[in-house]
């Protein structure tokens, strides 16, 4: 089988497997009993009914209407398929549906219409309106597409957004606005030549006019040739607004002198020969798929220094889509728009292109591994996956539609809404503001041991932007310099953040000397203190904590746990500090939940779990939650008296042994503490209300694999572990840590002690 085969294969089995299609519907409240029924349907729904009927703008209160999108196309001109007809495009109207779905939690219905009149099809449209709150049109060829669009645009109160026009152009703005930065031009200088006379095309056109771009300065060439005054072949008006009062005829006759090459039109349209007759610094969107009017290898060939970007995944600057029409949708709907207009539009431009010139996201940088993500030439946009467009973009176009008028649900604190958003991509953000909040109350010094390592690198830029803590970094200068260029991060050492170099420290003396009068009744003499000073980081980072050079340290990217806490304990622990435990907050689907002790004491004694529990219990609340304590074991409430049970009935009394000020039970099976209903039921005088929030387990293996399965399988995201009982001096994490992970862990460990006793 040949690989175009293979793929074909793969696509069909993706679509076929295993449901058909890529879309199910999913109710978003319980239907288990009588009363549910009742209230859902009859005769429930009919109060929402009134309600809406007497305020017909509630409807995006007690119904989807405000988070629905319907995409709507007659299949007339699909991908480079062409006319395929309504039925044939529905696998790509399902798709958009996910798009939108995965980037901007948008709920989609995807509508084929057998209507190839386009007033008719507007009028179908139109009567749409009360089930959506936004429409998107999909893959209508033009003209039709330009009629479709402005009847809609006419008639309806809600956003109506022909995405093969505006959303192409909207992704093509940013990127020829970052073009031109980078080879030093500007948009009412250029000349620009355009090969693709449709609905794309000449929207760009429009777009990159509204950017600045003088009408004289653009010349627009199809399949028949240029568009010149007097032209009557395939002739419409949207391409009539850029003829050209000339005698020149072609695409190689016009091309000379040409800044910008704009192609939306089919492959090899563009060739090397036409290439080396552009300006000095030519940019070149050829943007033909799956074949563009030039290769960039052939282009670059006669232009070394071309600025190139296509419709292609494989070569740097694919112009999609995907980065445009689900943000500007969320914009719009979350304030409620009657319209996307040129504002909304531009801001969307403006979002995408600023996030470009920022540091590249850990996230994105993860997602296109091996690539080079730093602003310039091969990186003018961001990528898809990059999850701070959502923050960026929609944000920009709702503020935008509150500037020019044209929201219905204007919002009072835009930074709120950014922050709701990060917060849906960034599962850990909504949980972890309390956190950051107290961390931004002290400047605090956090060290990290591993300072060489991508994901801290890139986590001490982020602590920088968002924080005021100061991140100190162990590790070889040259190569921390070498990483943070080829990362694209604009940090630098010895400017934005301070180095300890093991290899050449003018403290090393100092810190050797530290560690010796420490550890010299341990066995450790002053040779072995020199070499641990020289190439064990941990052990450094702990001696720097120590000295009060710094406030707390972060170590445990690789390695293991133990190994990295043995060095902790042995310098910074004391009578008054010791390790408790280690706390793993999982944030799951339905909130958050915490887990204990996943890494410090492998068999528990009585007296180490409560010190567990209170560790958890102070812990918990740094995060805004009262703590509700379960310990965990295979015997519940004394039924048996195997080990587990002995020990956490025993944790209990000491517990017991004084007022808390926190809610703990057990000992108990997780499903009876997470199940209140069955927890009363076995043991009606149970103390603690509601679900448990915090499980406690007698043993390390229990409390790690309980940790493990979440993360892996109920998608658990991991904030953690936190290492309870060293004041807040060192965290020990673990290999699998995501640089958010690290982040989060930063404004932890800044947090001062006094905030959470």
């Amino acid at each position: 089988m040949s690989e175009q085969q293979s793929q074909r294969q793969a696509a069909l089995f993706y679509h076929e497997r295993p449901k058909p299609g890529k879309l199910e519907i999913r109710a978003t409240k319980p239907m288990a009993n009588g009363r549910d029924l009742s209230l859902a349907y009859s005769p429930g729904v009919a109060e929402a009914c009134l309600e809406i009927q007497t305020t017909p703008a509630d409807a995006a209160r007690y119904t989807a209407r405000g988070n629905l999108v319907g995409v709507v196309t007659n299949g007339s001109a699909v991908l480079g398929l062409g006319n395929i007809g309504a039925l044939a495009s529905k696998p790509v109207m399902e798709g958009k549906a996910v798009l939108f779905k995965k980037f901007a939690s948008i709920d989609c219905f995807d509508i084929e219409v057998n209507e190839s009149d386009p007033e008719k099809l507007a009028e179908l449209v139109c009567a749409l309106e009360p089930s959506f709150g936004a429409i998107n049109l999909e893959d209508i060829k033009a003209p039709d597409c330009f009629i479709v669009e402005q009847i809609c645009r006419e008639r309806m109160n809600i956003p109506v957004f022909h995405d093969d026009q505006h959303g192409t152009a909207i992704v093509v703005g940013a990127a020829a606005k970052n073009a031109l930065h980078v080879a030093g031009k500007t948009f009412d200088e250029i000349k620009i030549v355009s090969t693709g006379g449709g609905a794309a095309g000449l929207a760009c056109l429009n777009m990159l006019l509204k950017l600045g771009v003088k009408r004289e300065n653009v010349w627009l060439c199809d399949i028949h040739g240029l568009v010149y005054e007097g032209r009557e072949q395939d002739m419409n008006p949207q391409k009539a607004a850029f003829a050209q009062k000339t005698d020149l005829r072609d695409l190689d006759q016009v091309i000379g002198g040409a800044d910008l090459f704009l192609g939306l039109s089919g492959p090899n349209v563009l060739t090397p020969e036409m290439v080396a007759k552009m300006a000095s610094r030519p940019i070149i969107f050829a943007l033909a798929n799956p074949t563009p009017e030039i290769l960039p290898d052939a282009a670059r060939k006669v232009a070394p220094d071309a600025i190139i970007a296509t419709g292609r995944s494989d070569y740097p600057n694919q112009v999609n889509n995907v980065l445009c029409f689900p943000f500007i949708f969320r914009g719009a709907l979350d304030v409620g728009a009657t319209e996307i207009n040129d504002e909304m539009q531009l801001a969307c431009i403006d979002g995408i292109a600023n996030l470009a010139r920022a540091t590249t996201s850990a996230e994105a940088a993860a997602a296109y591994r091996g690539e080079q993500l730093t602003f310039g030439a091969d990186y003018l946009i961001p990528k898809p996956f990059d999850p701070r467009l959502i923050g960026e973009v929609a944000t920009s176009v709702a503020k935008a539609a509150m500037d020019s008028g044209v929201a219905t649900r204007p919002m009072d604190d835009l930074e709120a809404y950014r922050q709701r958003l990060d917060g849906s991509v960034f599962k850990s953000a909504l949980m972890m503001r309390p956190v950051f909040e107290a961390a931004r109350t002290a400047s605090r010094r956090i060290v990290f041991a591993e300072g060489e390592d991508e994901r801290v690198l890139r986590a001490s830029q982020a602590v920088l932007e968002e924080t005021t803590e100061t991140p100190i970094l162990i590790g070889r200068p040259e190569v921390i310099e070498r990483r943070c260029q080829r990362y694209g991060l604009k940090i630098r050492p010895g400017h934005d953040f301070k180095i300890v170099n093991p290899e050449n420290d003018p403290r090393y003396r100092d810190y050797w000397g530290t560690y010796h009068s420490l550890m010299s009744r341990r066995g450790v003499t002053p040779d072995l203190a020199r070499a641990i000073m020289r190439t064990n980081t941990t052990a450094i980072g702990a001696v720097m904590v120590h000295r009060g050079e710094a406030d707390s340290l972060i170590c445990g990217t690789f390695g293991q746990f133990l190994w990295h806490m043995n060095y902790v304990q042995q310098v910074l622990g004391t009578d008054g500090l010791h390790p408790v435990g280690a706390l793993s907050l999982m944030i799951l689907e339905d909130g958050p939940l915490f887990i204990a002790d996943t890494h410090v004491h492998h068999e528990p004694t009585p007296e180490q779990i409560a010190e567990t529990v209170i560790g958890a219990a102070r812990h918990v609340r740094r995060f805004g939650l009262e703590p509700n304590i379960a310990l965990c074991s295979h015997s519940q409430f004394g039924n048996l008296g195997n080990d587990s049970g002995v020990r956490m009935r025993a944790a209990l009394d000491v517990l017991d042994s004084e007022p808390r000020n926190f809610c703990y039970e057990g000992e108990m099976h997780i499903d009876a503490a997470l199940d209140a209903t069955l927890r009363a039921r076995i043991f009606p005088e149970t103390r603690m209300q509601g679900a448990a929030n915090v499980l406690v387990f007698a043993n390390t293996d229990a409390a790690s694999g309980v940790r493990n399965i979440l993360k892996m399988r109920a998608g658990g995201l991991e904030v953690g572990p936190i290492l309870m009982g060293m004041g807040n001096r060192a965290h020990v994490v673990t290999p699998s840590i995501t640089t958010r992970g690290l982040l989060n862990m930063s404004a932890i460990a800044g947090t001062p002690v006094a905030h959470y006793g």
